[in-house]
């Protein structure tokens, strides 16, 4: 057997050859953060170094700044590394909404961020790349979803175009993780899969699950891939009337 690599070799490896003050940042620092999946030894290690570092190297990409203030540097497992603040500004220049969404609702769930932390942040780099893509997701009206299947980013577009009120999405509510939970209104969505099969078991245990719930004054919907792909509209009627009338209450 070989020697044994270590865990997150690749990115101390990428810090040590660039230079001094170097510090994994942008895709690589939401990884060691866990704000995103991990990255594949095919991916190139993204590190942030001052105007005087090295030339690029394989495997390692390089992004040059004047400076890199003392208060947005951290360190995860020993490796220097860009604050989770200072990670999703990066991030926001370099990769697509939905990605930077979710990792802001991971780094507000672990509370590695406040919302008044990053706006500070911003107002300090106001021209940086991406700043209004992360901006916006602070202004717009409910918290960050975390979503984890297609079927609940769909379900979320859904009712974004619509409107509707912003969900939480899969937050822990009475000793049970739900997929969105409008909290205000007593009013709960359960999204299943393109590739969900039912079966006997897990319908008890679902059905155990909402009277459980529905004890604690909240109403279960158990929404389809078929009702929110197919029949999109039919169920924005049902989900809108739901939430008038648990408004009502």
């Amino acid at each position: 057997m070989g020697p044994l690599v270590s865990l997150r070799a690749r990115e101390m490896a990428a810090v040590l050859a660039s230079g001094a003050e170097a510090v994994v940042s942008h895709r690589s620092a939401a990884s060691l953060w866990d704000l995103l999946p991990p990255q594949t030894n095919a991916d190139p290690v993204d590190v942030t170094v001052l105007n005087r570092g090295t030339n690029s190297r394989p495997g390692i990409r390089r992004h040059r700044v004047r400076r890199l203030d003392g208060d947005q540097t951290s360190s995860v497992d020993g490796i220097p590394v860009t604050t989770a603040a200072r990670t999703l500004l990066d991030l926001s220049a370099c990769v697509g909404a939905r990605d930077l969404e979710q990792a802001l609702a991971q780094a507000e769930r672990r509370q590695l961020v406040t919302t008044i932390e990053l706006f500070n942040l911003i107002s300090r780099h106001p021209g940086r790349p991406g700043t209004p893509a992360l901006r916006a997701i602070l202004q717009r009206d409910g918290p960050p979803a975390l979503a984890r299947s297609e079927a609940e980013e769909r379900f979320l577009a859904l009712i974004r175009r619509a409107k509707l009120p912003t969900p939480e999405a899969n937050v822990l509510f009475g000793g049970h993780e739900l997929d969105f939970l409008w909290r205000s209104e007593g009013v709960a969505v359960e999204v299943d899969g393109y590739a969900f099969h039912s079966s006997k078991r897990r319908f008890e245990r679902d059905r155990r699950r909402d009277a459980r719930l529905a004890a604690l004054g909240i109403q279960v919907i158990r929404l389809t891939w078929r009702q929110i792909v197919v029949e999109p509209h039919a169920t924005l009627v049902w989900l809108a009337q739901t939430l008038v009338r648990a408004s009502l209450r």
